[in-house]
């Protein structure tokens, strides 16, 4: 299937940081590889955003903060989360977005994740499902239809981020080849098969236009 992307088209660069690159806290398996790809998506849309993870230093999804193994679960307020390593602390090079992104096109950056007691893996809603960040008003005020996504991790922060849009009533788009995935005890086939059931279309660079 071939995309035409339109006025009323967005790319969102979904976390394209340091720390999830490799030689990073909590990096994706060739993270960097999307770098290029984002890049040239930017340089074709109209309405381009991005999102940024901006953790206080002893945040609640960090594994240390709790003593514990990275990787596990606990159960905080707003239900279950995933224990981190300490990752894309403010301010620090982790926290920034890869050199080689070029953040030229970029109108908008959204951080989140700054609450230090409340996770947020999408850039729209905080893992509070209560709480917006925003990015849907920016979007709506720019005057966006269809949102395409792109970035890390494909499973986590792109998978709800789109699960958000599409729930904001955007028409919604994930672009499989400039995202990576962590693939944490089956959260890719668990994203997809959502993006499924949620009628969130996926394509590749190949299918735009």
């Amino acid at each position: 299937m071939s995309w035409s992307i339109g006025p009323r088209d967005a790319l969102v660069i979904v976390d394209v940081q340091n720390d999830f690159c490799p030689g990073g806290t909590l990096a994706v398996a060739d993270g960097d590889a999307v770098v290029p790809l984002a890049n040239a998506l930017a340089r074709r849309f109209p309405i381009v955003a991005a999102t940024q993870d901006w953790h206080p230093a002893g945040h609640a999804s960090f594994a240390s903060t709790h003593g514990a193994e990275p990787f596990g679960t606990i159960e905080l307020d707003y239900g279950t989360q995933v224990l981190w390593p300490d990752h894309c602390v403010q301010g620090s090079p982790g926290a920034e977005f890869h050199s080689d992104l070029d953040l030229d096109r970029v109108q908008c950056v959204l951080r989140k994740g700054w609450n230090p007691a409340v996770d947020s893996y999408s850039g729209f809603r905080e893992a509070d499902r209560a709480t917006s960040t925003g990015l849907e008003g920016y979007l709506t005020e720019r005057g966006a239809e269809r949102v395409f996504l792109c970035g890390l991790a494909l499973d986590f922060c792109v998978a709800w981020t789109a699960i958000d849009a599409r729930a904001a009533g955007f028409d919604v788009v994930v672009v499989e080849d400039a995202c990576r995935a962590i693939d944490l005890g089956g959260s890719l086939e668990g994203a997809l098969a959502e993006f499924d059931e949620r009628g969130i279309a996926r394509c590749r660079m190949a299918d735009l236009s």
